[in-house]
């Protein structure tokens, strides 16, 4: 009589512990997508790979979709509590990335589907984004030790905002949202960086953050491209360069990110790859870059490995009765 009661309670505590950090799944997921649609131009072999990821993505983002709405409708004071958590609202527009991807995804076989997706995409990001900032900025005392990489989800997620803006016609707002992001980038950034250096460290829950400092330079220069016409000038390359540069300064901090167990905040790792391998891929094309190809594949090979140990730990980990625990 005992075991009655005590299955639901712990349905009910899995669905109050489900983190609006599994939006990160499917950036990673629809990251690999693009990065095979980007590497199908000089390896065609990979183009049915990335149809077939483009399903698998959307079923990932649906499902994570009905989860967190079912938290929100069934347990909405976690889901309150969650969005104000001062580290993890910053993935609320992880969601609203996502579907800006899909969109992406979605070009140019689909455009009347793209355009559905980018709208609500838009709508979202940047409902999200001046929600957060006005949080930010006035009405929660933040403090030193919240700061962290994952900050630049919300307002440099913008950036992302252009890939397929610029190309559905979006000119003028696609720059809006890229200077915005563009901005909160540098801010930001300045911000993050005076955590790391001055006070601190990151806690390790938090350490596989430090990869998203790549994604902002990355997605900016893919962006920036869609929006120039595909000329690559000097600002261009600066973009491109920074993601290299982060890239490196990420691998003296990757000896002590294995050491680490497995935690949901690894997946932060895909989404930045991702980037960096596209943005190689593109420059590569327009460019005619044989050395740029040759970092594209690289890094496409680092991204398949990264992703197919995260989904094994993350099945491992939902197996094992490891996710959707209080922490």
């Amino acid at each position: 009589m005992t075991d009655t009661p005590e299955a639901p309670a712990q349905a009910g505590s899995s669905l109050t512990h489900y983190p609006i950090t599994f939006y990160a799944i499917t950036m990673g997921l629809f990251g690999l997508t693009l990065a095979f649609h980007a590497a199908s131009r000089v390896l065609p072999w990979l183009a049915p790979a990335s149809h077939v990821m483009v399903w698998v993505s959307i079923a990932a983002f649906i499902a994570i979709t009905i989860g967190y709405l079912a938290k929100m409708v069934l347990r909405t004071p976690a889901f309150i509590g969650e969005w104000h958590h001062p580290i993890r609202v910053a993935f609320y527009p992880a969601a609203s990335i996502s579907l800006l991807l899909m969109a992406v995804c979605f070009l140019p076989e689909q455009e009347g589907i793209a355009n559905i997706l980018w709208i609500l995409g838009a709508i979202l990001q940047g409902g999200l984004t001046l929600a957060i900032i006005a949080r930010w900025i006035g009405h929660k005392p933040f403090e030193y030790s919240h700061i962290n990489p994952a900050w630049f989800i919300p307002a440099v997620g913008n950036v992302v905002v252009p890939v397929a803006g610029a190309q559905l016609g979006y000119h003028d707002l696609s720059w809006l949202f890229f200077s915005g992001g563009l901005l909160f980038w540098i801010i930001l950034l300045t911000l993050v960086m005076n955590r790391l250096i001055f006070h601190t460290p990151l806690p390790g829950k938090l350490l596989p953050t430090l990869v998203i400092m790549i994604a902002p330079p990355a997605i900016s220069f893919i962006s920036y491209m869609n929006l120039n016409g595909g000329q690559v000038d000097t600002f261009a390359h600066i973009l491109l360069n920074l993601g290299y540069v982060f890239a490196l300064i990420v691998l003296t901090q990757l000896p002590k990110i294995m050491k680490l167990p497995f935690a949901m905040s690894f997946w932060a790792l895909s989404f930045p790859i991702a980037s960096l391998t596209i943005a190689s891929f593109k420059y590569a094309g327009l460019e005619k870059s044989q050395s740029h190809e040759i970092i594209g594949k690289i890094l496409l090979v680092v991204l398949l490995v990264v992703i197919i140990t995260l989904v094994y730990r993350t099945l491992l980990a939902i197996t094992r009765g490891q996710i959707c625990q209080p922490e």
